[in-house]
């Protein structure tokens, strides 16, 4: 079976909720929100209605009735088919027992922030470290509310997964923004002093043209630099 007919999380939140049984749309939203499911799934009511037409067409839900309830509009209920109820399992087999390359926005902006002067990227980091904090916070009082509440910890696992997470991200951003600020990172120095080139109107290009010229002793390590990426 080919899922890439439709590859939206979403789509696999929505099956979720018509294996239990046949929802209208709005009743979908509801269900995943009350749950706390847009923490975990990006969730809005224009793109799951484009979710639902897809699953569709695909075969994977069908339309079951058309209710009304008081002056509300219609609303169509649709229910999972037999190769939906398929296609979510196997899916979501697949997701739990296969890792995937994730491309995230901090590796992507980890890849170029030599684009800024060091004691920029400190700062930036520092406010990113406040965050997360606020974040583990946020995570920690839903976790306490559950446990209150006695939700079973079956329900929160994705919670404690996205705690772990974000305490692996403030650890790692933590000591990085220590290594930056004292220096102990690797090539600091250089990248700090091309900043100040920078500032004094020579091009990076100029200085990759001429190392020795403006950066003395650093300049063995551009020279290291520019003949792997030449390699």
């Amino acid at each position: 079976m080919s899922r890439r007919r439709v590859s939206n999380l979403l789509a696999l939140a929505v099956l979720s909720c018509l294996s239990e049984k046949p929802m209208h749309p709005y009743e979908i939203s509801s269900t995943l929100r009350s749950r706390g499911k847009e923490h975990s799934i990006k969730l809005n009511y224009g793109a799951l209605y484009s979710v639902v037409a897809a699953l569709e067409k695909h075969g994977l839900i069908e339309h079951q009735e058309t209710v009304r309830e008081g002056r509300r509009p219609e609303r169509t209920v649709y229910a999972i088919t037999e190769e939906g109820v398929a296609e979510f399992q196997d899916w979501l087999a697949e997701l739990l027992s296969s890792p995937v390359r994730e491309y995230t926005s901090l590796e992507a902006a980890l890849s170029l922030f030599a684009g800024l002067p060091p004691e920029e990227v400190v700062r930036l980091l520092g406010e990113r470290v406040t965050r997360l904090k606020m974040e583990i916070g946020a995570a920690d009082a839903s976790l306490r509310v559950a446990e209150e509440q006695g939700v079973p910890e079956v329900f929160v696992v994705e919670t404690q997964y996205r705690r772990a997470l974000l305490q692996a991200e403030l650890t790692f951003t933590s000591e990085l923004t220590e290594r930056i600020g004292s220096e102990k990172l690797g090539g600091t120095t250089l990248w700090r002093r091309l900043h100040e080139l920078q500032r004094q109107g020579v091009q990076i290009h100029e200085v990759f043209a001429d190392p020795t010229r403006y950066l003395g002793e650093e300049a063995s390590t551009v020279t290291a630099l520019l003949n792997n990426n030449s390699s």
